[in-house]
């Protein structure tokens, strides 16, 4: 009897232990909750052309409100917003702040008010997605609606030559379908979607938008381990720029970024009641050339970036 009962405690007391060890980590949000993310990043980005050094500090805090509408056995539909958008640049002693909370100025000479009210009108329509259980953005149902009210007042920028067509190439790549996605997966894809056990690993794949770059950034995630309603999962990402990545196009002038590679690490706690981000720590380094062509002109530019980010949920 005694023995018996032993083995019973002990394949209870294994259980136990199984059940600390294993997890489903996919999105479970509760319906109409309102969900607050922010996140908050430095980074230097260091240039040498014709042998100067030139350094560009930038800062960036943007915060994200997702609300679960419904829900079906394949995906989630939810309501995002970008509740503020905040850009602070240094650059060769030139400071520049686009943010959202200005309602700025579309008419303005300055591309700082200009890229403000563009974040404004931004910051103030909700999008409508489907998101799978992983987090991943499968459609924004009303980015093109988005986009084109957006896209509307660039007919009222004043700024010409190539400020002017820089600044319009910029807003239209920044309301793109894909870009829309990518800022609201920074805060949403890291989850396998499924149970996992502590020592399992998943991979996750995105194309990601940085100052016009397009970069590939394949992500593995390792659950380190569960404790209470937290998950501890670091992860490495290599990045690399995309097959498909086309050059920028500034005036006259085209810039290539063939070769740039890097690679990110972070340490993250998700909440595996909801699947989403408890804080999310990270460090990246990308370096590479930058080839400038224009008429009469063409040069390599050697780019080093190094940055640090932070994602918090807020109370």
């Amino acid at each position: 009897m005694k023995k018996i009962l032993l083995s019973c405690v002990t394949v209870l007391f294994c259980i136990s232990i199984m059940a600390q060890n294993s997890v489903s980590l996919k999105m479970n949000l509760e319906k109409n909750k309102v969900y607050r993310l922010s996140s908050s990043s430095e980074q230097t980005i260091t240039q040498t052309i014709n042998g100067n050094q030139q350094t560009t500090d930038s800062k960036t805090n943007n915060t994200i409100s997702i609300k679960m509408i419904d829900a079906t056995a394949d995906f989630i539909i939810a309501e995002v917003r970008f509740d503020t958008i905040i850009y602070n640049t240094n650059s060769m002693g030139k400071t520049t702040i686009v943010s959202s909370v200005s309602e700025g100025n579309i008419k303005s000479a300055e591309t700082a008010d200009v890229m403000s009210y563009i974040m404004n009108r931004l910051s103030k329509n909700a999008l409508y997605i489907k998101m799978d259980f992983a987090g991943k953005v499968l459609e924004i149902v009303n980015s093109k609606m988005v986009s084109d009210v957006i896209m509307k007042d660039t007919s009222s920028i004043t700024l010409t030559g190539p400020i002017g067509s820089g600044v319009k190439s910029q807003i239209k790549n920044l309301t793109s379908d894909n870009t829309l996605k990518t800022m609201i997966e920074m805060f949403t894809y890291y989850l396998p979607g499924k149970q996992v056990s502590t020592g399992d690993n998943w991979n996750v794949t995105i194309q990601t938008n940085s100052g016009g770059m397009a970069l590939d950034v394949i992500t593995s995630y390792h659950l380190d381990k569960v404790k209470g309603d937290d998950a501890i999962i670091t992860a490495e990402s290599d990045i690399k720029t995309a097959v498909n990545a086309e050059p920028i196009v500034a005036g006259s002038a085209k810039i290539t970024y063939d070769d740039l590679k890097g690679i990110n690490k972070s340490n993250m706690v998700i909440d595996t009641r909801t699947g989403l981000v408890v804080e999310d720590k990270a460090k990246t380094h990308i370096a590479g050339n930058l080839g400038i062509n224009a008429p009469g002109m063409s040069m390599q530019i050697p780019m080093d970036i190094n940055g640090e980010s932070k994602v918090i949920a807020l109370q």
